[in-house]
């Protein structure tokens, strides 16, 4: 459709009087008025402001601060929201605490349920194994020519030797190093020359993944857990730089959180993707008859913390 051209008047200036200067410039003022206040382009009228990074930075200290064991709570930059997971053993009172600790923010706060209860996978049973408990090795690495094992800090505390057996008659060597809280991750130096240590990930299936990089995922990513107790099994990656409270004062941040299951006996064990390793097996809820929510320490992290490299 066309413009159709207007024509324009033009008011001898001998008819401008002082009133309708006066009302001119009160409209200019207001048309200014106007262009400073209007609503954002693509926003509703009326429609909240939208927290900044600041403000869910400290909503998340806040929730952190609430103390409440049995949750765990990440910041979803696409939704703007920090996003609490609220375990079995959370009754609604310790939600309240967390919204009343919120103060002004709570809107700002999406609480989710979690079936069964936050807590570190570790178990007796067969694996790698060291006092009355087990755990899964995660990655091999390396400094030098000297061989480890990564795995998690809760299973490495008091700094234990390792053994492939539950009766400790084969031996693998001793904890060299040992992170928890805080973080949670663990590593086993190879002192057993008999024993091998290949670059790869156990499939359960007698095939095997070979790692050749570490590297840090995104939310949506699909990911792998290898685990002595559950074999392998498949998800996705829900959120990022997680928190989780344990209890008894074991909180340990900068999580990676999954939908992927795991069960007693799965911690450390190796977060995957294709050849990239992502992280160690923490803990979570849940199991792998009904699903759950399980969190990783990434790998990166832990690589740093003790000088050492995939090969």
């Amino acid at each position: 459709m066309r413009n159709k051209r207007i024509a324009r008047t033009t008011v001898p200036a001998a008819l401008v009087t002082p009133s309708v200067r006066r009302a001119a410039a009160l409209a200019v003022a207001l048309l200014a008025v106007s262009a400073l206040t209007s609503t954002p382009a693509g926003a509703a009228p009326g429609a909240p402001e939208v927290p900044s990074a600041a403000r869910l930075a400290a909503l998340s200290t806040a929730v952190g601060e609430a103390d409440v064991p049995g949750t765990a709570w990440a910041v979803d930059e696409r939704s703007h929201e920090v996003v609490v997971t609220a375990d079995a053993t959370v009754p609604a009172e310790g939600v309240d605490r967390i919204r009343r600790a919120a103060g002004p923010d709570t809107d700002a706060i999406r609480v989710e349920r979690a079936p069964g209860a936050f807590r570190p996978l570790i178990a007796g049973g067969d694996a790698v194994h060291a006092g009355d408990w087990r755990c899964s090795a995660g990655f091999n690495v390396r400094k030098g020519t000297t061989y480890y094992f990564l795995t998690a800090g809760h299973c490495t505390q008091g700094k234990p030797a390792y053994f492939v057996d539950p009766g400790h008659r084969m031996s693998v060597g001793p904890t060299a190093g040992s992170t928890f809280p805080g973080a949670d991750h663990g590593l086993v130096r190879y002192a057993n020359g008999s024993l091998p240590h290949p670059s790869a990930v156990d499939l359960y299936d007698g095939r095997s993944q070979r790692i050749t990089s570490a590297g840090t995922p995104r939310v949506g990513q699909s990911v792998r857990r290898s685990g002595s107790t559950t074999g392998v099994r498949d998800g996705r990656v829900t959120g990022l730089n997680a928190t989780v409270n344990y209890g008894n004062g074991q909180v340990v941040r900068g999580l990676i959180k999954t939908d992927v299951c795991a069960e007693p006996g799965d911690s450390g064990g190796a977060l995957f993707s294709g050849s990239t390793a992502l992280g160690l097996a923490s803990g979570g809820s849940g199991d792998c008859r009904k699903g759950g929510t399980t969190f990783y320490q990434p790998v990166v992290a832990a690589l740093d913390a003790y000088g050492v490299r995939l090969f």
